[in-house]
């Protein structure tokens, strides 16, 4: 995900109304932008912390910058938008820089059951045409639910590299690890994909104390046969892009 022009700097000056967060750019102004995150986002809210951000062009808009990413402990960057998270897993499965996720007939937003996942693949082409771009019909063969992925520890806590998800209580989160259970009794594949945008990460885990019920879930949708896949996120005024694996410790 490249951004041209660039994604300018600024220092957080504080978010508030879960939407909203003020900022002073590095030329003085004083800005507010839209916070596209629905989260906590703990430890993503540190005293003027330097920010990234966009400026989407259009004066009709209300906020026109919107918050992309922050500075937080130990000089790490954590991206916030979760608007993007969804179009980084897709861009790289497309890429073929994922192994293990087929790029044949991806494609976004499909429903099982009571359920929206992020991203599906496979399925029947139409007209048996085999891959090359084809449309897809049918169901998919996989079914891949998407996180984003920020919780890191505190300035006064050891840089351990550790990343969590949530951080807070999701029951859209546990509905969805139910679904997932669904897809693989139905004999399909099931992933569950954390996007972790966060450049500090060596390794994710269930954050636990903050919400139980989704790491028991968690635990309980692997014994299931629901896989687990973990990347972080490379961050930088000019792209945003999957790096690298990283283990998930159950």
């Amino acid at each position: 995900m490249k951004f041209d022009p660039p994604l300018r700097r600024g220092r957080l000056v504080k978010r508030y109304k879960r939407f909203m967060a003020d900022i002073i750019t590095e030329d003085g102004q004083a800005l507010t932008l839209h916070c596209p995150n629905t989260g906590s986002m703990k430890h993503c809210t540190p005293d003027n912390a330097p920010v990234l951000f966009s400026d989407s062009g259009n004066p009709k808009r209300k906020y026109r910058h919107t918050w992309e990413a922050v500075q937080v402990a130990h000089g790490h960057w954590a991206g916030i938008n979760t608007a993007r998270t969804n179009a980084l897993v897709a861009e790289a499965i497309a890429g073929q820089r994922v192994p293990g996720l087929s790029p044949e007939g991806l494609r976004r937003e499909v429903t099982f059951g009571d359920s929206r996942f992020d991203l599906a693949s496979g399925g029947a082409p139409l007209g048996g045409i085999p891959s090359g771009g084809a449309p897809f019909d049918g169901a998919p063969d996989t079914f891949i639910e998407v996180k984003n992925v920020t919780l890191g520890g505190g300035d006064d806590e050891p840089d351990h590299g550790l990343i969590r998800f949530p951080d807070a209580v999701t029951l859209r989160g546990q509905k969805h690890l139910r679904t997932l259970m669904e897809v693989v009794a139905g004999g399909r594949r099931a992933v569950l994909f954390f996007c972790v945008q966060h450049t500090g990460a060596q390794q994710v885990a269930p954050a636990d104390d903050i919400d139980p019920a989704y790491g028991r879930l968690l635990r309980e949708a692997v014994e299931a046969g629901v896989e687990v896949m973990a990347w972080r996120t490379t961050i930088s005024p000019t792209v945003f892009a999957l790096d690298a694996p990283v283990p998930v410790l159950l």
